[in-house]
């Protein structure tokens, strides 16, 4: 999974929480979803953006200093 692979994912969650949020029906990877599945879509949104974070996270250990 590529950074741009999940920032596309993060957009086409977004998108059908909006669609759904107008009474739209939509389609999750060939499932159809509406209203009652709103929970699972934004879950699905928050997973992707943990895998997201996972590309900007800072690697390594890093000290700040203070004078």
């Amino acid at each position: 999974m590529s950074k741009q692979q999940a920032t596309d994912m993060i957009a086409l969650y977004i998108e059908a929480e909006k669609d759904v949020l107008a009474g739209k029906s939509v389609s999750i990877n060939g499932k159809m979803m509406s209203t009652e599945d709103l929970e699972q879509i934004r879950k699905g949104r928050i997973e992707w953006q943990r895998t997201l974070s996972m590309y900007t996270r800072p690697r390594g250990t890093t000290l700040a200093r203070f004078n």
